[in-house]
């Protein structure tokens, strides 16, 4: 068996979980480390945004949003598996590493199985934008303990799997967010006219989705906006649009909210906006927020699971609110106007979560399976 490191991904659209996957594999190259990348379809990636210096294995499985499309993944895995024989292999399959774990039935010898989940999936609690989550628990409780190590990105989200599925140990290890690349993208130019003048300028960036709940932030900014001059960015597209373009307009927030769709560099709009806002309903470790302070930006996170308060260290890097509260959402705008925090002290906390060091925890998690 080689010392190779294999790590698993959909290979879906790039998103937050992908994108810290990438900086991960990144990190783990530039040390000399050979890396699969082993993606079940590659149909949604282009190999230009993926690592040069890494092999990139396509299974053409794409997965589906059913919940045991993971099922037809494991042909092309395990034959995988079998040729190229790796040390480990990483599964960042959240909703369907269970099914992975069969592999440690099938192969011979298995590669050490770690287990990466990235959502804030708690055993008693629903998913109305993901509703596989209702399948998983008895997969989970039934094969995760099969796994030779499960990590979760976030503490408390860690001390939940553990407790919800019985599981011996769970360890905390922090997505790789924090690299060169993100700073010198934040200092690219950014022609926009709102970031000419003084008019504090918020950014909220994801997917128009009920778990970001952007709506809060549409009416919590409407608060503020009757109290002092300011402007809203929310970058992304999803499903909802339609819905908030219509609560902008109700509102009468035309000329002071923008939703300018998808941008791939958002890191420019974060070193330059007054303040980052995640107004989310849940996450697990949110990246965009850690990636905010890494540009210098104040931040503002609701007190959802998981990760948020871990990230701001209960607020000593940001204030915290508690999710759907509008009103509470724009008292702490305000605060981010009129008492920020020093810019070298968010962008020193954020290198709390940065490629190195998430590396150095993954390597000695692999020497203690050893």
């Amino acid at each position: 068996m080689s010392d190779r490191i294999a790590i698993l991904l959909s290979g879906k659209k790039m998103g937050g979980d992908t994108k810290v996957v990438l900086n991960l594999i990144d990190e783990f190259v530039q040390r000399g480390i050979e890396v699969d990348l082993v993606l079940a379809s590659l149909t949604e990636l282009s190999r230009n945004q993926l690592p040069e210096a890494v092999r990139v294995i396509d299974l053409k499985t794409p997965l589906t949003a059913r919940a045991f499309s993971t099922i037809q993944l494991l042909p092309a895995l395990i034959q995988y598996l079998y040729q190229a024989k790796p040390k480990v292999l990483i599964s960042n399959l959240s909703f369907t590493n269970a099914i992975v774990v069969l592999t440690k039935f099938l192969v011979f010898p298995a590669p050490k199985l770690i287990l990466v989940e990235h959502l804030a999936l708690s055993k008693n609690q629903d998913r109305p934008d993901e509703p596989q989550s209702r399948l998983l628990p008895a997969l989970m409780q039934s094969l995760y303990p099969k796994a030779d190590a499960i990590v979760a990105v976030a503490q408390k989200m860690a001390a939940q799997l553990q407790e919800d599925y019985d599981l011996k140990t769970v360890h905390a290890i922090s997505n790789a967010v924090v690299n060169n690349q993100l700073v010198q993208k934040a200092a690219e130019p950014l022609d926009h006219p709102w970031f000419d003048d003084s008019i504090p300028v918020f950014l909220g960036v994801g997917r128009f989705a009920a778990q970001k709940d952007f709506t809060t932030l549409i009416q919590a900014f409407s608060i503020l906006r009757q109290q002092a001059p300011a402007r809203l960015i929310i970058l992304g597209e999803g499903a909802l649009r339609s819905r908030l373009e219509a609560q902008i307009e109700a509102l009468n927030l035309q000329n002071d909210v923008l939703l300018p769709g998808f941008d791939p560099n958002p890191y420019r709009y974060m070193s330059r906006a007054t303040a980052f806002v995640l107004s989310s309903r849940w996450e697990a470790l949110p990246t965009v927020l850690i990636e905010a302070m890494a540009c210098g930006c104040q931040v503002i996170g609701t007190r959802c699971p998981f990760g948020v308060e871990e990230i701001l260290a209960n607020g000593e890097f940001g204030q915290l609110v508690p999710i759907e509260d509008a009103i509470a959402l724009s008292q702490a705008m305000k605060t981010a106007i009129d008492s920020p925090i020093s810019p070298e002290a968010l962008k020193f906390r954020a290198q709390s979560f940065s490629a190195e060091r998430a590396v150095d925890r993954y390597l000695d998690l692999i020497n203690q399976l050893r």
